[in-house]
C-alpha cells in the first residue's frame, strides 16, 4: 500500500480578498496538489485557477533560483555566487552611505505578499541608519480614509453574513472576477429572494444576476449617490430613529442635497433619470441592504467625497450594524498586529525615527525620485512590488530608476522592473518560509507554513537582511527581535514572540487551520460603537476639511481628467481608459505561467461598438490607444456590454507582453488618503497602421 502525501494547511498570502485557506501536499519535495481547507467559512470552496497555479509557480523553469547581476552595458544578467552578490549589496550601501548618507536609497516596498515578516525589511534600513520611502499606496487608501471619517474605522460584517441580505449593491465591483468567493453568498443571498443591483460602466459576469445595471460615467458616481440620498430624504425613506441617535450632520447633508435632483444627476452621469428613481426605490423599500464597493472606483481625484457620498445612503436608511446590512470594502479586524490601524498608516508621519524619510508618494513615484535633492536618490532596493509596471506614468518610473547608480530587485521572476535592476535577489515562494498573516475581506489569522524547502540557492528575504546586516556590523543585540536569525527554529521564535500577547494565537493552534482574529465583530458595528469624533457616524466631518481641505460634508466634484471640461485635452482624448482587475491575474501576478495564459496571453481593448464605427475600427483590428503620455497597441473586441465613449484593458500586462496601461496614466494623488488617481485617464483610439 502507497503510504499518503504529507497533507499541511497554509494559506495564500497575496495581495487578494479571499486570503484562501488551503491544504497543500508535498510529495518528495515538490508541491503536487492544492484542496479547500474547509475550516475557513469565507473560502470553502478552495483555491481559484491562480491559486491551483501554484503547483506550476513554484516549479516554473522561469523562476529566479540564484543571485543574477547585469552584464556591463547589455540587457543580459549573468548567475553569480550569494557571497558576490552580498559584497556587492554591501559595498554600494557603504559608498553611498560615506558619500551621501543614508537617505540616498529608496526602499520600495508593494503590498504582493503579506506577513509579519514583511517587517524585517524596514528594521534592517533602521539599523543602516535610514533610508527614503514611500507614502500613500496604489490600491485603496482614499476609500479607507473616507470609511475611517465617516465610521471611524475599516470594518464590516463577515463575508458569510452577505447571505442574510435582502438587497446587494455592487458598486464598482466585480466581485465574480475579483472576489470569487463573494459571489457564493450572493447567490445564496439571491436563492432567498434577495435583490442585486450593479453599477458599473460595463456589464460584468456580477451583473448576470442582478435585475438593475447602471452605468455611469467613470468618476461620476458621487452625483448619482448623492441623487439618491435626495431622493430617500424627499419620499420619507430615512430610518428616523437611527438617524437620530447615530447620525451626526443628517439636517446639514440633507441640506446640501435638496438641490441634487435625479435630472442634475443624469445630465452628470449619463444614469438615465428612470434607473435613479428606481434605484432609489429600492435602497428605500428593502432592508437589510449590503453595499460592497469596489476597489477601481475610488482611483479618482473626487472619490473620497464619492465613497462618502455612498456612505451616506447606508447611515440615512439605517443600515448598519445589523445582519446583511452595511459597507463591504475593508475587513481590518484580522489587523491585530499593526502598531497603526486603518488609511492613518499610509500618510507621511511627522518624525518616523530611524533616519527614514518618508517623502516619495506612491502615485508620483518616477516623479517624486527624479525631484528628490538633500541627499538625491542614488541606490533603489524594490520588494514585492513591479513599480515599472504597476504604478502610474510607466515613463516617469522608467527614467527615475534608469538615472539611479545601482538598483537591486528582489522577485520571483524577471519583471519589468526586474529587468531594470543591477542586480536580482531571487525571492521565496509562500510555501518555503513559515510568516503568520491576515486578511482584508475575512476576520481569520493564518498561518501560511513552510512546507518545502526553497529550491536553488533561493533564500527567504529575512535570511538575506540578516547576512547584509551581519556583513555591515551591526549591533548584534539592536539585531535581536527585529531581524531573525536564518532557519526555522529562529523564525518560529519570531513569529511565537508576535502572538504572545494574544491567548488564543499560536503556532501549533495556526498549524491546524484559520483563527478568527480575537475581538472579531460578525456584524460589525452591532454595538453601536463608532470611534469617531462625536462617536457617531460622521456625515459632516471636520476632520475631513483639517486634513485634506475637502467639504466637510460629501460633495461632488468634477473628476480632474474628464470629458466634461471641455478643455482641449479633453476634446483631443475623448474616451475614458478603464482598467479593472481581472480573474486569473493578481495585477501583473501570475499571466507569465502557462497555465494561465491558457484563458488569454495577450492584451486586447474592449470597446462599445458605436465608438469602434466612429473610427473605422473592426473586431480584431490591431489598433493604438494613446495619449500625450503615451501608447500601447492592442487588438480591438467589440462588446456592446461596455458603456459608449468607455474603453477597457485589464491591468498588469507587463510591457514584455504588449505594454503596461501605465504608459498612458498620470500620476495624481486622490483627494483623500493619498491613494493613485490614475483611473482619470483619458486617450484616444484609432487603428494603429494610420
Amino acid at each position: 500500500m502507497c503510504n499518503p502525501m504529507p497533507v499541511y494547511s497554509t494559506a495564500c498570502p497575496r495581495n487578494c480578498y479571499s486570503t484562501c485557506s488551503m491544504r497543500v501536499e508535498i510529495e518528495d519535495g515538490r508541491l503536487r496538489r492544492v484542496e479547500p481547507h474547509p475550516d475557513n467559512r469565507a473560502t470553502p470552496e478552495g483555491a481559484c485557477l491562480k491559486g491551483l497555479s501554484y503547483v506550476e509557480r513554484v516549479h516554473s523553469p522561469d523562476r529566479i533560483l540564484h543571485p543574477l547581476r547585469r552584464k556591463a552595458g547589455t540587457a543580459e544578467f549573468e548567475r553569480i555566487p550569494w557571497d558576490e552578490a552580498i559584497d556587492l549589496i554591501v559595498s554600494n550601501l557603504m559608498r553611498i552611505k560615506d558619500e551621501l548618507g543614508p537617505q540616498s536609497v529608496l526602499y520600495y516596498a508593494g503590498s504582493g505578499t503579506k506577513g509579519l515578516l514583511n517587517a524585517v525589511g524596514m528594521e534592517f534600513w533602521k539599523l543602516y541608519g535610514g533610508c527614503t520611502t514611500t507614502y500613500g499606496d496604489l490600491c485603496w487608501p482614499a476609500g479607507l480614509e473616507a470609511t475611517r471619517l465617516t465610521l471611524g474605522e475599516n470594518k464590516h460584517n463577515a463575508p458569510w453574513d452577505l447571505a442574510n441580505a435582502k438587497l446587494i449593491v455592487m458598486w464598482g465591483k466585480n466581485a465574480a472576477e475579483t472576489n470569487i468567493h463573494q459571489m457564493v453568498f450572493v447567490d445564496e443571498a439571491l436563492d432567498s429572494g434577495a435583490r442585486l443591483v450593479v453599477i458599473d460602466p460595463r456589464r460584468t459576469q456580477t451583473s448576470e444576476r442582478a435585475e438593475l445595471l447602471i452605468q455611469p460615467r467613470p468618476g461620476t458616481d458621487g452625483a448619482l449617490a448623492l441623487s439618491i440620498a435626495h431622493l430617500l430624504i424627499a419620499n420619507g425613506h430615512v430610518d428616523r430613529p437611527f438617524v437620530e441617535r447615530h447620525v451626526l450632520g443628517f439636517e446639514e447633508f440633507a441640506a446640501s442635497v435638496s438641490e441634487f435632483t435625479p435630472a442634475k444627476a443624469a445630465e452628470i452621469s449619463d444614469v438615465p433619470v428612470d434607473y435613479i428613481h428606481r434605484l432609489a426605490q429600492l435602497m428605500g423599500t428593502t432592508s437589510p441592504m449590503t453595499v460592497s464597493a469596489g476597489f477601481g472606483m475610488q482611483r479618482y481625484t473626487n472619490s473620497g467625497q464619492t465613497m462618502r457620498a455612498i456612505l451616506a445612503l447606508l447611515a440615512i436608511t439605517g443600515n448598519i450594524g445589523k445582519p446583511g446590512a452595511g459597507w463591504v470594502y475593508a475587513n481590518l479586524q484580522s489587523h491585530i498586529f499593526d502598531a497603526v490601524k486603518d488609511p492613518l498608516a499610509f500618510y507621511p508621519p511627522e518624525n518616523p525615527g530611524g533616519g527614514i524619510r518618508v517623502s516619495i508618494s506612491t502615485a508620483l513615484l518616477g516623479r517624486h525620485m527624479l525631484a528628490t535633492r538633500d541627499p538625491p536618490l542614488r541606490m533603489a532596493w524594490v520588494e514585492r512590488g513591479n513599480p515599472v509596471t504597476q504604478n502610474p506614468e510607466t515613463r516617469t518610473v522608467l527614467e527615475a530608476f534608469r538615472a539611479l547608480e545601482f538598483r537591486v530587485v528582489v522577485d520571483q521572476f524577471l519583471t519589468d522592473t526586474a529587468r531594470e535592476a543591477d542586480l536580482v535577489l531571487p525571492a521565496k515562494t509562500m510555501f518555503e518560509q513559515s510568516d503568520v498573516i491576515g486578511a482584508y475581506w475575512h476576520p481569520y489569522i493564518q498561518l501560511k507554513q513552510k512546507v518545502m524547502d526553497p529550491p536553488g540557492e533561493v533564500k527567504p528575504e529575512s535570511e538575506v537582511y540578516y547576512l547584509l546586516a551581519r556583513r555591515l556590523g551591526f549591533d548584534e543585540r539592536e539585531m535581536a527581535g527585529r531581524i531573525p536569525e536564518p532557519g526555522d527554529e529562529a523564525i518560529e521564535r519570531f513569529l511565537k514572540g508576535k502572538l504572545e500577547p494574544f491567548a488564543e494565537l499560536s503556532p501549533d493552534r495556526l498549524r491546524e487551520g484559520p483563527v478568527l482574529a480575537p475581538g472579531h465583530q460578525e456584524v460589525a458595528f452591532s454595538d453601536y460603537l463608532f470611534p469617531t469624533p462625536s462617536g457617531k457616524i460622521e456625515l459632516v466631518s471636520a476632520e475631513a476639511a483639517r486634513r485634506w481641505n475637502a467639504h466637510q460634508l460629501p460633495v461632488y466634484v468634477e473628476p480632474d481628467e474628464s470629458a466634461r471640461r471641455g478643455s482641449r485635452e479633453s476634446e483631443e482624448f475623448p474616451l475614458y481608459l478603464l482598467t479593472p482587475n481581472t480573474k486569473n491575474r493578481i495585477h501583473s501576478q501570475f499571466n507569465n505561467l502557462k497555465m494561465i495564459q491558457l484563458f488569454g496571453d495577450k492584451p486586447f481593448l474592449l470597446l462599445n461598438p458605436r465608438d469602434a464605427r466612429e473610427r473605422n475600427i473592426d473586431d480584431g483590428d490591431v489598433v493604438k490607444v494613446f495619449n500625450r503620455r503615451g501608447a500601447i497597441r492592442v487588438a480591438a473586441r467589440l462588446d456592446n456590454g461596455i458603456k459608449a465613449g468607455c474603453v477597457l484593458v485589464t491591468n498588469g500586462w507587463w510591457i514584455t507582453e504588449g505594454g503596461t496601461v501605465n504608459f498612458c496614466s498620470y500620476g495624481r494623488e486622490t483627494d483623500m488618503g493619498y491613494g493613485a488617481a490614475f483611473h482619470d485617464n483619458l486617450v484616444e483610439v484609432k487603428l494603429a497602421n494610420e
